[in-house]
């Protein structure tokens, strides 16, 4: 029979109930298989085994052993006796455990069968071992009976305190919220056995957070405990939470965790500038929507009820300027919307708004969520460039208009108060043909050269205005000139036409159809008229028939063409156009014989070539020969004569033009050489005369040019249009002179206060003649003066 028991080493009382407690659970009742305890045979051995695998009823009954944990004794603990019935004390019987933590964790005396914990035990490790028990024949090593299994449970006590496994905690709440707003649950865990005792029974605390937080004990849940609770004032609150197990009781453990909480943002605070005036200035040459300057309200909100908008709201600017608010510092940026002029205005006044646009119904009471402030700004007057007016042109001119002509009168001022005085010019990379001139002074636009609608139709000129005084300001105006058209080329034949006539042909058969075009573009349209040419009028072979269409038609005349007696005909046809004047040209139909079949065909247009019978004799061919050759030579010669008086002076590049002297026999004619420049028209263009005068000395290169200028154009007051034809009639010559020449002018214009100064005809004056006058004549004669003038000083003249 087995027994077991449970002693304490305390050796009290208590040990001994619980050892009574132990033995009274078990079952005291065994089979007794012999008299007295002694080994067992062979052949009861292996009975024994039969009747073990047939779950023959065991002697011995287990219950469970408990211990308590966390033993800090030095000592083994003793947990509980096992004992067989068949133990007589003399030690022939061992004990002997197995299973779980068997010799590591706990050990039993083989010969009394106490069983004691040497390790330092841990529920919340491990909470049970099953262990197994046998009793052998400590001589012979054979079971004295079969192998049962016990379990040893560990018994908790109180010896881990409460955990906060997810802290620390981090929550937020609204500002402003409510006495008894959620704001977050913590949770505590115990490891300790919650069917045992209240070790696992946990409370919670506040320890720090009073008194804006509360916590619920029992679960963990922290809420608001004081009203209107403003971020602005404080933001941030560190909340300290204990969770401790009995029950709170004393004794009981304790863990701690902090709970940061953040107070977030309402919209409960209005907006307000800073400064009630703002004072901004801005050039007038500021472009549009550049910056005038910034206007801030200051919001003690965060994030979106931060946000402004900001907008002007009266004031006398409110068409000339703008507002915009910048998204990531909330600043209302203040830009220009129209051109400003210091000229014209020279200071505005805006009132501005900042209002939040996202608002809270509940916080409205603490408005208005909306701030004004007054902006005055100052036009700077700075040196603006010349403004033409109007600030386009457009400008018709007929494609025949003289060289000269004053097509536009170009204006610009200075917008500033000092209205500088101002230049003219043109952009010439708008007039690469230099078609056009600008008279610096009046802004007067002429051309320089003759227009052609047909090859330029319009013009985009841009024209320049500088300021006298600082040509760093420079404006400029588009000038559109459109060349109207005038009746000034011929119409001619669309192409070359060439027809055939056949030798059977009949009288009035149509050989051929002519149209002719023309570069005019009339506003009545195109209308030609065809007729033959005088000469042609009354030949006997083909007539004309005009179709009024623009086209005509050739017939012929009569029958009976033959290729031997004529077999190409010439035939002008004259053609006139419908302008003002009428201009009319003369082209050309040739027309050859041709001989053709019945049905019109042509066979052959060549006529039949005839084999002259005589033969040139070799003399008379080396005659022609020679004749040829000799004329060559002649035109060789000739055109090396006329290189070699054109070639001009060139120094050869290898020699040294510092230890050459060139000599030149050509000295020129002085001021009496006249003839190789028509000077008289620039001594007094009203009185030119269109004389023709040619060198003697040398072909003719260049004849005066005062010849091809109109007299209308000479007659003008003002030199510019003689100068610009002149100018004009020079770059187109390209056999003009390149050798220098000086030219003497007389002629001055008109409004000079000294009429002219010139020396030419001082020869018919008396050479005593006094210059006393000059001094009236102001400042800018001075040096005249005292060159020419009277002096006071008295002596003889040598």
């Amino acid at each position: 029979m087995w027994t077991s028991g449970r002693m304490s080493n305390a050796k009290n009382l208590l040990g001994l109930g619980v050892s009574l407690y132990f033995w009274g659970l078990m079952d005291l009742t065994t089979t007794v298989l012999s008299g007295s305890a002694r080994p067992l045979t062979e052949g009861q051995e292996d009975n024994l085994s039969d009747k073990m695998h047939q779950r023959m009823k065991r002697s011995w009954v287990w219950n469970q052993f408990f211990v308590l944990e966390e033993y800090t004794g030095t000592d083994p603990l003793y947990v509980g006796k096992l004992h067989s019935d068949m133990d007589r004390g003399d030690g022939s019987i061992k004990y002997i455990l197995s299973g779980e933590g068997a010799g590591i964790v706990f050990t039993i005396d083989d010969t009394t069968g106490d069983i004691h914990a040497i390790q330092r035990l841990d529920r919340e490790e491990r909470s049970q071992y099953t262990l197994r028990a046998q009793a052998l024949d400590r001589r012979t090593g054979r079971p004295m009976e079969p192998e049962s299994e016990f379990i040893i449970k560990i018994q908790d006590i109180n010896d881990n305190e409460p955990k906060f496994l997810d802290g620390p905690y981090v929550a937020s709440v609204p500002e402003m919220s409510p006495v008894g707003t959620s704001v977050i649950q913590v949770t505590a865990t115990d490891a300790d056995d919650p069917t045992y005792g209240n070790s696992a029974r946990v409370v919670y605390s506040i320890l720090q957070g009073q008194p804006y937080f509360s916590v619920d004990s029992r679960t963990g849940l922290i809420r608001t405990a004081l009203m209107n609770m403003d971020r602005e004032a404080k933001e941030y609150y560190e909340v300290i939470i204990q969770a401790k197990d009995m029950g709170g009781q004393l004794g009981g453990l304790a863990g701690t965790t902090t709970v940061n909480i953040t107070l977030s943002d309402v919209n409960d605070n209005p907006p307000r500038f800073p400064q009630k005036h703002y004072q901004m200035s801005v050039l007038e040459s500021a472009p549009i929507s550049s910056t005038v300057g910034r206007v801030v309200a200051k919001d003690l909100d965060e994030g979106i009820n931060a946000e402004m908008k900001y907008s002007l709201v009266d004031g006398d600017g409110l068409d000339v300027f703008d507002i915009n608010t910048d998204p990531n510092y909330q600043v209302g940026i203040i830009t220009v919307r129209k051109p400003l002029s210091f000229e014209s205005k020279k200071s505005y006044t805006l009132k501005v708004e900042g209002a939040n646009p996202h608002l809270e119904m509940r916080f409205l009471n603490l408005g208005p969520f909306r701030d004004t402030t007054t902006v005055h700004i100052s036009v700077e007057d700075v040196d603006e460039p010349p403004v033409f007016e109007p600030s386009f042109y457009f400008v018709e001119v007929p494609e025949d208009v003289e060289i000269g002509t004053t097509i536009q009168i170009i204006s610009a001022k200075d917008p500033d108060v000092t209205n500088n005085s101002i230049r003219y010019s043109i952009d010439r990379s708008s007039d690469p043909g230099r078609f056009f001139y600008v008279d610096i002074a009046s802004g007067a636009l002429m051309t320089a050269r003759p227009l052609d609608r047909e090859d330029v139709s319009w013009h985009n000129i841009t024209v320049l205005a500088v300021e006298l005084n600082n040509p760093s300001q420079v404006g400029s105006v588009s000038v559109t000139v459109k060349v109207l058209d005038v009746n000034d080329n011929a119409p001619e034949f669309a192409r070359f036409y060439e027809g055939f006539v056949c030798e059977n042909a009949k009288a009035g058969q149509l050989i051929q159809t002519v149209s002719a075009i023309d570069r005019d573009d009339p506003q009545e349209g195109q209308h030609f008229y065809y007729s033959l040419a005088p000469e042609a009028a009354n030949n006997p072979n083909f007539t004309l028939r005009d179709n009024q269409d623009n086209t005509a038609w050739i017939l012929t005349r009569r029958s009976g063409f033959r290729q031997h007696e004529q077999n190409t005909f010439y035939l002008p046809i004259l053609i006139s156009d419908n302008g003002r004047p009428v201009l009319s040209s003369t082209g050309t139909l040739t027309v050859h014989v041709c001989s053709c079949d019945d049905d019109g065909m042509v066979m052959s247009c060549n006529a039949e070539a005839y084999v002259l019978p005589v033969s040139l004799s070799r003399g008379a061919l080396i005659a022609i020969l020679a004749c040829i050759f000799v004329l060559l030579v002649l035109v060789l010669l000739i055109l090396s004569m006329r290189r070699q008086r054109k070639q001009p002076y060139i120094i050869d590049e290898e020699e040294n033009i510092h230890e050459n002297i060139v000599r030149y026999d050509d000295e020129g004619g002085g001021e009496e050489d006249t003839e190789a420049f028509d000077i008289a028209a620039m001594w007094n263009p009203r009185e030119a005369q269109l004389v023709v005068k040619n060198r003697q000395d040398m072909l003719p290169e260049i004849e005066s040019l005062s010849r091809y200028v109109p007299q209308a154009c000479v007659m003008d007051n003002n030199v510019h249009n003689y100068v610009l034809a002149k100018l004009y009639e020079a770059d187109m010559d390209l056999w003009a002179p390149p050798f220098d020449s000086l030219q003497t002018y007389m002629f001055e214009g008109n409004g000079s206060v000294a009429e002219s100064l010139s020396s030419l005809q001082s020869v018919t004056t008396d050479s005593d003649q006094s210059y006393d006058y000059l001094t009236d004549w102001g400042p800018r004669f001075k040096k005249l003066a005292e060159m020419y003038g009277a002096t006071d000083s008295s002596g003889a003249l040598w």
